[in-house]
């Protein structure tokens, strides 16, 4: 038998068993036997340098192309058995109707604060941001805050790494005031912001305390600002997140880096069905003229209020909601029903 001949007989000894594979390990098998580096076929290359001349060209040709052809097969063979391993094993009614993907929903914290945010922005509020990691200067100090000060132990917490004796040190923020400096430090007056986020406190955890919780801030700062303004605003949006019958109420308080201060209470129907006439629901007050020098603003010229509130708190009375728990522990069961 001639060489060609040869060829011509492997070739198709090879198809058969290419196309006769009756899974993926033993096509593999009659790949390594006929077209792999040991095949069949490659000692058949090696064979060439002993023949003629006039006889190499013809069959190196025929090895080649039989090479190509027994490459094709397998892809085809390949491709086939690839298929019939990704079809079910039992019998399956493809004409039944596919598998929906459930869809997730919202944290009810997260949907309370777009609410909170849509409110403030149909009044031109801009949304700020700044770090949850601060140092006690943004945090306190600027603030008019200072270490000695009284109001500075219910916060003074969570601090960094060590705590320096003469201060300067990095903590967890315990407000999100600490953005409304940044804010003043960076950009003129006038300014009209709200800035939610995460806040840490030394609390102990029970039905209506958190040591992490969500707070959102306010302040406006422009000439002329008044407490009427801050009260026209609270109203505003308090009204559009519990409710058109809400009312509010201002209380004569102390918070050190405002003055005059006071704490906001609101009364509507859902504070009714608890039993109580007024709840308590956020501080506020006019920014202390030393917030202002201390970022560069001239009290003389710029007026402005802050105030702020526990995104929790809203959620709790909006939903019903009597343990502040239930937000942090990931409870499907609870989650659904937002």
């Amino acid at each position: 038998m001639s060489l060609l001949e040869e060829i011509q007989s492997l070739k198709q000894s090879a198809l058969a068993e290419l196309t006769a594979a009756a899974d993926l390990a033993a096509l593999e098998a009659a790949k390594g036997a006929w077209i792999g580096p040991h095949g069949r076929f490659t000692a058949l290359m090696k064979q060439l340098g002993k023949m003629s001349r006039e006889e190499r060209p013809a069959a190196g040709k025929a090895i080649n192309d039989a090479k190509v052809e027994l490459e094709a097969a397998l892809s085809a063979r390949r491709e086939a058995l690839e298929l019939q391993a990704s079809l079910p094993k039992e019998p399956t009614d493809f004409t039944l109707p596919g598998r929906r993907h459930a869809l997730g929903k919202l944290h009810p914290l997260t949907q309370v604060t777009d609410d909170i945010v849509r409110s403030f922005r149909k009044i031109g509020f801009a949304v700020a941001d700044g770090p949850e990691i601060e140092d006690d200067y943004h945090c306190f100090d600027a603030l008019n805050t200072p270490a000695d000060h009284p109001a500075r132990d219910m916060q003074d917490t969570f601090y960094v790494g060590p705590q320096p004796a003469t201060g300067g040190g990095m903590l967890l923020r315990t407000h999100t005031s600490s953005v409304q400096i940044r804010v003043m430090e960076k950009q003129p007056p006038p300014v009209r912001i709200i800035v939610p986020g995460r806040v840490f406190r030394r609390d102990n955890a029970d039905a209506t305390h958190n040591p992490t919780f969500h707070q959102v801030e306010g302040l406006y700062v422009d000439k002329g600002v008044t407490v009427g303004d801050l009260k026209g605003t609270v109203e505003f949006v308090f009204r559009e997140l519990m409710g058109p019958d809400t009312q509010i109420r201002f209380r004569p308080h102390y918070f050190s880096y405002t003055e005059p201060s006071f704490e906001i209470d609101f009364s509507n129907t859902l504070v009714k069905k608890l039993g109580k006439d007024w709840l308590e629901i956020a501080g506020c007050g006019m920014v202390h003229p030393a917030v202002f020098e201390t970022v560069g603003y001239d009290p003389e010229v710029w007026t402005g209020w802050a105030f702020g509130f526990g995104i929790e708190r809203i959620a709790m009375i909006r939903y019903g909601i009597n343990d502040i728990r239930l937000f942090y522990e990931n409870d499907v069961r609870f989650l659904r029903q937002f």
